[in-house]
């Protein structure tokens, strides 16, 4: 390939020719002795990241990976489309699939007749050799050819130790044939699970060389199917998008490519379609389905001035949107990049299991040298000693472990992906674990950040109607978040009339003329300056409601006492909830705001957290910071749940930083998880779902070790059989893909 010479601060390289998890050792260990390059390889996604200090040559990176006999060209910018990615996926499992069928039609009669004493027919042992010759050098191809390589750049890996078993029972049988007196008629084997090895130069081996490439080729193949499962999430989060867009110039409809969209472009919506990027609407109503990008369930009523992301679907009117990010920008290709990242990472169990990696291929050739050489100085009959090495070559084979912790990755990060939690990375898995205490921002995480009204008390003999209308009416003129809200509220129950002579008295209150009347809203003192009467009767009503952590206006019209408008920021339906899962998670819920001490208790005691030491209010942005870290100091593992930008802070303190994917864009790179909707329950999601990501990469890893711990010991004094040491050594690859692949059966508790 042909690459130019650019400064580059950090590169993800596809990486062509890896066959198993030593491949990638080898790869990121001749990166990593480069000066001043850092690499990951990751053997399951097939990639590469490097971080390189700035004017390191891209060449180089890509010269190291091919000098060490594997293919690499940097990831393209453009995202390839999901449908040609399948299809190479399926070109590999479809040749895996020809080959390991080829191997099964020839192989199972050579089996059969191997082991069935009665169906040995006079010259049964050439056909066997005839049929058998086909597959070691047409199935097993793959496995020679990349040993070889590997031999060429004075390496071994896991296809050494398959190739050199296959070809060792394939070569002493023909030697057996040829030298050793098996190749007379009528020469008969008995079935065995165990090796044989008391009949001299007499035994033939052609069964294991078959049945060894058989049912490693049928375990790559399956592997092959369930990797491309396995990242089935992420290749879907990239096929939400829109593939055109009609664009909306001078009044006319043109259908574009999506890539060909700019920000500020107007953008036509039709129901059926999807929004083709992030934008605001600026015509038109509907419902809006964000199921696909954030899981919610419930469409979202959108009309002029709401914002909707690129991915959703348009259910109902037409919409005409103006773009606000394209491109890369978008929420949908940050969701798909921190998804990728995080499957393209390492937990530290991977590391551990990478070193062992490292190492292991030369040691089992030198337990097999070892055991062989043993048999032989025993006594034992040259056959035994060869059945024995061979066992030994492949049952070692550590396929399993090299799959154990990216297969999980893959599978849990892209289940997360579609339920909405974004993992950053797997060392985030680790923290998950730790955890002890979950502190929780108030606004737009535990309440919905949105005041409303949520209580109306008219005095005695004013209509409650009347008191809203004309409250209303005036606060409608008002930008103020509680002004919004009662104009919002009083408007549900019709139009509001017009306001003469409006006037907002800063931190008081908006006066105005309202049907002939002089109107007043606000605090009490605008309305005793306005020599408004009556107001003392309802002073224990305003004592109630702000013991509640309301907020309280009053209203007045023609120097009369209307009534009294409570107004607070909601509790989220599902926060409750949240806080219960988190205690049956054994985590302790903290509330962290910088509200004052009567709000933050009294939304803290409708969301079940009532012990004082768990509710922290009155806090500015850096005492946020503060509070975090004096929970660090007391001994706990603080993760933080936080939406705005004054949580980034605490977000990067805390141990783990789940940020909500509604807030602002620093809190969401701050966090550690992301939660895409703003339901608190994710949060109890997301913790669940990374511990169980974590102990299904430590079982994977705790069986694949056992295996090869107790198969190595048993192969070596011979008391496995080859072709069963192969059909184990597949099937536990295939074990561990399919453990990993349960966590696609995660559930959410947030609907």
């Amino acid at each position: 390939m042909t690459t130019t010479e650019h400064a580059i601060d950090t590169v993800e390289l596809d990486i062509g020719g890896m066959t198993c998890a030593s491949c990638a050792n080898r790869v990121e260990r001749k990166l990593n002795k480069l000066d001043g390059v850092r690499a990951s390889v990751n053997f399951a996604t097939e990639r590469a990241t490097v971080t390189a200090p700035t004017g390191f040559a891209l060449d180089r990176l890509v010269g190291t990976v091919e000098a060490a006999g594997y293919t690499a060209a940097p990831v393209a910018e453009e995202r390839p489309d999901p449908a040609e990615a399948d299809s190479a996926h399926d070109d590999e499992a479809g040749e895996l699939r020809e080959r390991f069928l080829l191997a099964a039609v020839l192989g199972v009669p050579v089996v059969v007749v191997s082991m069935v004493p009665a169906w040995q027919f006079p010259t049964w042992q050439w056909a066997a050799l005839a049929l058998s010759a086909v597959v070691v050098a047409v199935c097993a191809w793959p496995f020679h050819r990349a040993a070889a390589v590997n031999l060429r750049h004075g390496a071994a890996t896991m296809d050494t130790l398959v190739s050199m078993g296959v070809a060792v029972a394939f070569l002493w049988s023909v030697y057996a044939l040829l030298f050793g007196g098996a190749g007379v008629a009528g020469m008969r084997h008995e079935f065995s699970l165990l090796p044989r090895g008391d009949h001299g130069a007499a035994d033939i081996y052609f069964e294991v060389a078959v049945g060894v490439t058989a049912f490693l080729l049928l375990g790559r193949w399956l592997e092959a199917r369930s990797k491309r499962r396995a990242g089935a999430a992420l290749r879907a989060l990239l096929a939400m998008g829109a593939k055109d867009v009609a664009v909306l110039r001078d009044g006319v409809e043109t259908r574009v490519p999506v890539a060909r969209l700019r920000v500020d472009d107007l953008f036509v919506v039709r129901p059926g379609e999807k929004v083709a990027t992030d934008g605001a609407v600026v015509e038109g109503a509907s419902a809006v389905d964000r199921s696909l990008v954030t899981g919610e369930s419930v469409p979202e009523e959108v009309g002029p001035g709401s914002a909707v992301v690129g991915g959703t679907l348009n259910t109902s009117g037409r919409l005409v949107v103006r773009a606000a990010r394209v491109g890369a920008d978008t929420q949908l290709a940050q969701m798909a990049r921190l998804v990728e990242q995080a499957q393209t990472g390492k937990a530290r169990v991977q590391r551990l299991a990478d070193r062992v990696s490292a190492v292991f291929v030369p040691v089992v050739l030198g337990i097999a040298l070892l055991t062989l050489l043993g048999w032989l100085l025993t006594g034992a009959e040259a056959d035994a000693a060869v059945t024995a090495a061979v066992a030994v070559l492949v049952i070692a084979c550590p396929c399993a472990l090299g799959l154990a912790t990216p297969t999980a990755l893959l599978v849990g990060t892209g289940r997360g992906a579609q339920l909405g939690i974004l993992v950053k990375g797997p060392e985030v898995l680790e923290s998950t674990r730790r955890v002890t205490t979950v502190v929780l921002d108030k606004t737009g995480t535990v309440t919905t950040g949105r005041m409303s009204v949520v209580e109306v008390v008219a005095a005695h003999g004013v209509d409650p109607a009347r008191l809203l209308r004309l409250a209303g009416a005036v606060e409608a003129g008002s930008e103020h978040p509680i002004a919004r809200a009662v104009a919002a509220h009083a408007a549900e129950a019709g139009p509001l009339p017009p306001v003469e002579g409006f006037r907002n008295t800063e931190g008081l209150g908006v006066t105005g003329l309202v049907d002939g009347e002089d109107v007043v809203v606000g605090r009490p003192r605008l309305l005793a300056g306005h020599g408004v009467a009556g107001i003392e009767a309802l002073a224990g009503a305003k004592a109630d409601a702000e013991e509640r952590g309301h907020t309280v206006v009053a209203a007045a019209a023609g120097g009369r006492i209307l009534g009294l408008i409570a107004v607070a920021d909601t509790v989220k339906e599902s926060s409750a909830d949240a806080v219960r899962a988190l205690r049956e998670l054994g985590l302790r819920p903290v509330l962290l705001t910088g509200d004052n001490e009567r709000v933050a208790r009294a939304v803290a005691a409708r969301v079940g957290i009532t012990a004082e030491a768990d509710v922290i209010a009155e806090v500015l942005p850096a005492e946020k910071v503060a509070a975090v870290r004096g929970l660090q100091e007391a001994g706990e593992v603080v993760a933080m749940v936080g939406d705005g930008v004054n949580d980034a802070p605490a977000l990067a303190a805390a141990d783990l930083g789940l940020s909500m994917g509604t807030g602002a864009d620093a809190a969401i790179e701050a966090g550690d998880l992301t939660l895409v909707r703003g339901d608190l329950r994710l949060a109890a999601d997301a913790i669940r779902l990374s511990r169980r990501t974590l102990r299904t990469i430590r079982g994977n890893l705790f069986w694949a070790f056992a295996y090869n711990v107790a198969g190595i010991p048993l192969a070596a004094l011979g008391l496995l059989n080859p072709m069963i040491a192969g059909a184990a050594m597949a099937l536990s690859s295939v074990f561990v893909v399919s453990n990993s692949l349960r966590l696609r059966g995660f559930r959410a508790a947030a609907g």
